[in-house]
C-alpha cells in the first residue's frame, strides 16, 4: 500500500508517504532531506516524509492526495537508496473509492444503531463493513471506501473494529465525500443501479 499527500500550503514542499497505519510507539530515522518512520516494536514501514521533494521530482500538482506517476516514484526510490535506505516504495494503482452493493445487512449485536453489511465491491470481492447510517438498508448500490482510501478530509481508511465487530471499509455519505450541494444531514449515499454498476470506480 502507498498513500502520497501533498499539502505545500500549510506544510511546504514536503510529500507524506504512508504505507502502514499508525503504531503507538515510533522509530525514526533521519538522512538529509528524508524521514522514515518504522514501528518501534516490529520495525515494520510505516512511511517516508521527503523535505523540499520538488528538487527530487519535479512540481507536484494537488493539494492532500497526490498519484505518483513511475518517474516520480523511480525517483523517490532512487534518492532513498542513495541515501542509504533500503526500502523501496511500491505503486497502488487499484481504486480506492468504488460503487458497491450492500447484499446482507444484519444488526450490529453490541448496538442499537450500527449494521453489520456485506457489501460486494470490484473484481467480486465482499467486505464486511459496519454502517451507522439510519438510511443503509439491503439492496442498496453505495460508494465504497476502501482500506488505504484518503477521504478529502485527510482520513484515512483503516482495517478496524466497531463495537468489537471487524470493518474493513467505509460506506459513504455525499458529505463525507464533499460532493456539490451534498445533505447535511445524516445519511449514506445512494446511487442509481442502472447508472452505476457494483465494482466501478466512483471518481468525484
Amino acid at each position: 500500500m502507498l498513500i502520497a499527500s501533498y499539502n505545500p500550503s500549510n506544510l511546504g514542499d514536503i510529500l507524506i508517504t504512508i504505507t502502514h497505519a499508525d503504531t503507538l510507539q515510533q522509530k525514526v530515522d533521519i538522512k538529509n532531506n528524508i524521514v522514515r518512520i518504522r514501528d518501534a516494536e516490529t520495525g515494520n514501514l510505516l512511511g517516508y516524509n521527503f523535505f523540499n521533494v520538488s528538487d527530487i521530482i519535479g512540481s507536484l500538482n494537488g493539494q492532500g492526495q497526490v498519484k505518483l506517476n513511475d518517474d516520480q516514484l523511480a525517483d523517490l526510490n532512487k534518492i532513498l537508496a542513495e541515501t542509504g535506505f533500503e526500502d523501496k516504495l511500491v505503486a497502488d494503482n487499484k481504486p480506492k473509492f468504488v460503487v458497491g452493493f450492500v447484499e446482507e445487512l444484519k444488526e450490529h449485536p453490541d448496538s442499537d444503531h450500527l449494521h453489520v453489511t456485506k457489501t460486494r465491491i470490484d473484481n467480486g470481492e465482499v467486505l464486511q463493513i459496519v454502517c451507522g447510517a439510519p438510511n443503509i438498508a439491503q439492496g442498496q448500490t453505495v460508494v465504497v471506501a476502501k482500506v488505504g482510501a484518503m477521504m478529502p478530509n485527510g482520513e484515512i481508511i483503516w482495517p478496524g473494529k466497531l463495537r468489537g465487530v471487524q470493518s474493513e471499509g467505509m460506506i459513504c455519505s455525499a458529505r463525507e465525500l464533499n460532493l456539490p450541494n451534498a445533505p447535511q444531514k445524516k445519511g449514506i449515499l445512494v446511487l442509481s443501479h442502472e447508472k452505476y454498476p457494483t465494482g466501478k470506480e466512483f471518481v468525484f
